[in-house]
């Protein structure tokens, strides 16, 4: 295929030697399958600020270091290199995050560099080698749901010990391998403790992950282990090991603002009833 002009200074460098194939293209960035020796990867390209719809750019970006003051102080003022720099740091973000969180012990994409505001990682395959299917794409069946849900439950509790949140987890960017799910999709990342929806979106991302996987294990649509592990997180209790059991009682006289229970139960009665239809349906067959 034609090198995309985004990936030929790769080439050049010796980074990368064939692009094999588009993977995908979102709203952030478009992924091609690359080889690099014998070695067959998946590179990166981020859109241009221009290319991108990206609407809750502001709400994620709370919070987030910017590395040296001048930059801080020209992003501030949104003066043109400001503007530059802001792009910078945003592309950056998810480079810096897939990193510290390999290290933490999350299941992520391995890192192999960053060049050109290129990344340039694993590519999690499946059984038969070929590119990885998305959570919301297989069928599971219920021991295999509480299984990944445990196993995603624990990847967020080690994201959040090292004060990080997603901030846009669902089904749709979670792979499935061979060996478990991995987690995928960091450029919105947010700090946990400077952000001030850092709550709402952590519930956000355990409830979207609940959801998606009670439709083949209904009972795990009566856990709340966002909650909890938010509420241990601010209490300064929380461990990448800690044991959570999903229960956890509201606080009923302190007024819930940010609304986000309505949108954690509608999600999990939309998932309840398509459970519902799909045992009915087998019913009659």
């Amino acid at each position: 295929m034609k090198t995309p002009q985004g990936l030929q200074a790769l080439i050049d460098d010796g980074v990368i030697d064939e692009v094999m194939r588009p993977l995908k293209s979102g709203k952030e960035a478009a992924v091609y399958v690359v080889r690099s020796g014998n070695d067959v990867r998946c590179a990166k390209v981020y859109k241009d600020m221009a290319q991108r719809s990206f609407k809750q750019r502001v709400q994620y970006q709370e919070g987030r270091k910017v590395r040296g003051s001048r930059e801080a102080r020209a992003i501030g003022k949104a003066s043109k290199y400001g503007r530059k720099q802001q792009e910078v740091a945003w592309k950056n973000t998810e480079v810096d995050a897939l990193y510290q969180l390999r290290d933490a012990g999350v299941r992520v994409p391995e890192p192999y560099g960053y060049y050109h505001g290129v990344l340039v990682m694993e590519l999690v395959v499946d059984a038969d080698g070929h590119s990885a299917p998305r959570l919301g794409e297989v069928e599971l069946e219920p021991d295999q749901a509480r299984g990944f849900h445990r196993f995603l439950v624990r990847q967020i509790v080690k994201m959040l010990c090292v004060g990080l949140i997603h901030g846009d987890l669902s089904e749709y960017n979670v792979l499935v391998a061979p060996d478990g799910p991995v987690v995928i999709d960091f450029p919105q990342v947010v700090s946990a403790a400077g952000n001030n929806a850092g709550r709402t979106m952590l519930l956000r991302d355990v409830n979207n992950i609940t959801a998606s996987l009670g439709r083949w294990a209904p009972e795990l649509l009566e856990t709340w282990y966002a909650e909890e592990m938010w509420a241990l997180f601010e209490a300064g209790d929380l461990r990448p090991d800690t044991e959570l059991t999903g229960v956890f009682v509201q606080d009923e006289s302190q007024p819930d603002i940010d609304s986000v229970r309505h949108a954690i139960n509608d999600a999990r009665e939309e998932a309840l009833i398509r459970q519902q239809g799909r045992e009915a349906a087998e019913a009659e067959d």
